[in-house]
C-alpha cells in the first residue's frame, strides 16, 4: 500500500500544546500485514498533564501496535494497545494529585486509522474526528462523545484515560485508490467550515501538507482559541502482492519437491518412509542427516502446482506452526540450513492418532477421556489466543505419545483473522470432515472458536459412545429450519456408567446454534467434572417445566390407557 501524508499542529493561541499527532508506514511485510497507522489525541483544557497523556496514547499506539501478532485482526490489535494505554494512564492518574477530579488527570481523547488490505479501520473516544472525503464534500465517521451544557460550555463524556474501562468505537470503511481521510481536533473542525476544508485540500492536492498548513492557519484567521491539529491521508494504491509472498517470499520462490521413496536423500534428510498422503500433501518420516534426529517432512502434492491458493494454505502451516507454542500443539524443527524446495519440517510425535486409538480403546474409562480432552482444549486455546479457528478438528489430526500427552496437528485449514482481512471479500469455504464441522459452516458462514469447541464435543461424544450425536444428519442440513429439526441423541446408555450431567454438557457443546453452546473451552472442560449450576437447577424443576413435551406425551399415554381400560369394562359389562 502506498499513501500520501499531510500533517499539521499549532498551538495556536494556547500558551501549551495539549495535541500529539503521528503516523508509521512501516516496511513490507509489516505494511501489508498490519497496514498503515496514523493517530491523533488531544488533551482537556483542565488537565496540567493532559499534554503527557496525549503524546503517551500516540507514541504508544504507534509503538505497540506493530509489536502485536500479524494473527490478530486490527480490531483486536488496536482494543487490546488501546486499553493497555487507558490503563497506564488511569493508573497514573489514580497515583497523582489529581486521583478525585477525572478531569484534571492523565485525559485525552484519542482517533486513529488503520489502513489495511482494501479496508480503513476507524477507532475513536473523545470529540475528535474522522472525516472522509467524497467528492466535494467531508462526511464525518465518527460521533463526539460529548454533551454541549451551553453555547461555550461542553463536557466530555467519555475519553482515553478517564476511566478504568475503555469504551471505543471501532468502524470498518472499504476504500479504493484516491480515498482520502481526515482527522482534525475541535480547534480546527468547530471554526473551519466543510466546503472551505475541501476547496483547500483541491487548491493544494500534490502537497497535502501545505492542504493542512492552510486549513490549521483558516481555523486560526477564524478565531480559533484553542490548539490546532489536522491530518489528511490519501490512499495511492492498495497492494497488489501476494499472501504467499508475504508469508514467506524466500519459500514462495522455491520449485515444488518431486515425490520422496524410502531412503531417498533429500535436502539433507533421509527418508525413512511415507507416513500420509493426500490431495493436499505427502507426509514423510524423515532423518536430518545433521543431527540425527526424526523429523516429519511435508511436501505439497504435485497437484497444488495448478492451484495457487492451495499452495497458500500449504505455505502458511508454517506460519502458523512458528507462532503458537504450546505442548500440545505439534512444533516445526528450526531450519538451520537453506531450504532449495517448498517443504515443511516438524517434529516426530512417536505414538497413535487418536483415531486409531479409539480403535484400539472402543471404551475408554471416562476420566481418561477427560484427561485427553482437556489437553485438547489447550491446545485449541493456543490457536483462539491468536484469533485462530482450526477449522479441521477430528481424530485423525491428533496424536497421542507414549506418555499419553496429545497433540494437535496439521494446520492446512486454520483460519488466521488476521489474515483473512488481506481478502476481505473472499466466499468462506468448507473444510473438514463432515461428521465433525460445525452445523454453521454447511449454511456458508465463517467458522469461529465456537466451531472448534462443537468439533471438540463430537469427539468426546464419540469417545465415550462410539456414536455421533447426530449421526449423519448435520451434513444434510442445509438450512436454519433444517439445523432446528436436528435431534440430539443422549450418550447415556445401559452399557457405560456416564453420569446425566455430562450428557448436559455435551448437548449445549454440540448445540447446533453457535450462540448456545459454551463461550469457552474452560466452560466444557470444567463441566465434563463438575454438574453445572444450570444442569442442577433443571433437575430440581418439575417435569412440566423442564420438558413440556415429555409431560404431555406422558400424561396422554396415561389417559390412552385409563380410555382402554374403562372401555374394556363397558364391553364385558
Amino acid at each position: 500500500m502506498r499513501v500520501s501524508i499531510g500533517q499539521c499542529s499549532d498551538k495556536g493561541r494556547k500558551p501549551v500544546q495539549q495535541d500529539f499527532h503521528g503516523a508509521r508506514i512501516p516496511k513490507e511485510p509489516l505494511a501489508t500485514l498490519k497496514g498503515v497507522c496514523v493517530a491523533l489525541a488531544d488533551g482537556i483544557s483542565s488537565s496540567e498533564v493532559s499534554a503527557e497523556a496525549s503524546e503517551a496514547a500516540v507514541v504508544g499506539f504507534l509503538e505497540d501496535y506493530y509489536c502485536t501478532s500479524e494473527a490478530w485482526s486490527v480490531k483486536t490489535a488496536v482494543e487490546r494497545v488501546a486499553s493497555a494505554a487507558n490503563s497506564w494512564l488511569h493508573a497514573h492518574t489514580l497515583r497523582s494529585p489529581y486521583r478525585y477530579d477525572r478531569d484534571r488527570g492523565y485525559v485525552c481523547t484519542f482517533s486513529a486509522l488503520v489502513l489495511k488490505a482494501s479496508l480503513a479501520h476507524l477507532f475513536h473516544v473523545g470529540d475528535t474526528r474522522i472525516y472522509q472525503l467524497h467528492d466535494d464534500a467531508l462526511e464525518q465517521l465518527t460521533r463526539d462523545h460529548k454533551r454541549t451544557n451551553s453555547a461555550n460550555e461542553s463536557q466530555l463524556l467519555r475519553a482515553l484515560g478517564a476511566s478504568a474501562q475503555l469504551e471505543l468505537d471501532y468502524r470498518a470503511v472499504p476504500i479504493d485508490k484516491g480515498s482520502t481521510f481526515l482527522l482534525a481536533t475541535d480547534g480546527v473542525y468547530e471554526h473551519v467550515p466543510a466546503a472551505q476544508m475541501v476547496q483547500l485540500i483541491a487548491q493544494h492536492t500534490g502537497d497535502l501538507d501545505a492542504a493542512a498548513r492552510e486549513i490549521v492557519r483558516a481555523a486560526y484567521d477564524n478565531g480559533s482559541e484553542d490548539n490546532l491539529t489536522l491530518q489528511i491521508v490519501r490512499v495511492e494504491s492498495l497492494p497488489t502482492r501476494h499472501t504467499a509472498e508475504l508469508l514467506d517470499e524466500d519459500l514462495s520462490e522455491l520449485p515444488l519437491p518431486p515425490l520422496l521413496e524410502a531412503r531417498q536423500s533429500f535436502d539433507g534428510y533421509t527418508i525413512v518412509r511415507e507416513l500420509h498422503a493426500s490431495h493436499r500433501s505427502h507426509v514423510y518420516l524423515a532423518i536430518d542427516d545433521a543431527t540425527q534426529a526424526r523429523v516429519v517432512l511435508k511436501t505439497p502434492a504435485i497437484d497444488l502446482r495448478a492451484d495457487p491458493a492451495l499452495l497458500e494454505r500449504f505455505l502458511m502451516e508454517e506460519w502458523i506452526a512458528r507462532r503458537i507454542d504450546s505442548p500440545h500443539v505439534v512444533k516445526p524443527c528450526k531450519q538451520t540450513r537453506k531450504r532449495n524446495f517448498v517443504y515443511t519440517v516438524s517434529e516426530y510425535i512417536e505414538g497413535q492418532t487418536l483415531a486409531q486409538w479409539m480403535i484400539d480403546h472402543p471404551a475408554p474409562d471416562i476420566e481418561v477421556v477427560r484427561r485427553i480432552v482437556e489437553q485438547v482444549a489447550l491446545g485449541l486455546n493456543a490457536f483462539h489466543k491468536l484469533e485462530m479457528v482450526h477449522q479441521d478438528l477430528r481424530p485423525e489430526n491428533i496424536m497421542l505419545d507414549a506418555s499419553g500427552t496429545a497433540k494437535i496437528i496439521d494446520f492446512g485449514a486454520v483460519q488466521v483473522a488476521g489474515i483473512a482481512e488481506l481478502s476481505p471479500h473472499a466466499e468462506p469455504q468448507l473444510f473438514g470432515t463432515a461428521q465433525y464441522t460445525a452445523p454453521e459452516y454447511f449454511l456458508g458462514e465463517s467458522g469461529s472458536s465456537s466451531s472448534d469447541l462443537y468439533s471438540l464435543g463430537v469427539i468426546t461424544y464419540q469417545l465415550l459412545s462410539g456414536r455421533l450425536p447426530y449421526g449423519a444428519e448435520v451434513a444434510k442440513s442445509r438450512t436454519k429450519q433444517a439445523q432446528a429439526r436436528l435431534k440430539y441423541t443422549s450418550v447415556l446408555s445401559h452399557e457405560r456408567e456416564i453420569p446425566a450431567w455430562v450428557d448436559y454438557a455435551l448437548r449445549k457443546a454440540v448445540h447446533p446454534d453457535p450462540f448456545r453452546r459454551y463461550r469457552e473451552l474452560s466452560e466444557l472442560t470444567y463441566d465434563l467434572r463438575h454438574p453445572s449450576r444450570m444442569f442442577l437447577r433443571q433437575a430440581r424443576l418439575p417435569l412440566l417445566e423442564r420438558d413440556p413435551a415429555k409431560f404431555w406425551k406422558a400424561v396422554s399415554a396415561i389417559l390412552t390407557v385409563i380410555i382402554i381400560v374403562l372401555l374394556r369394562k363397558l364391553a364385558t359389562s
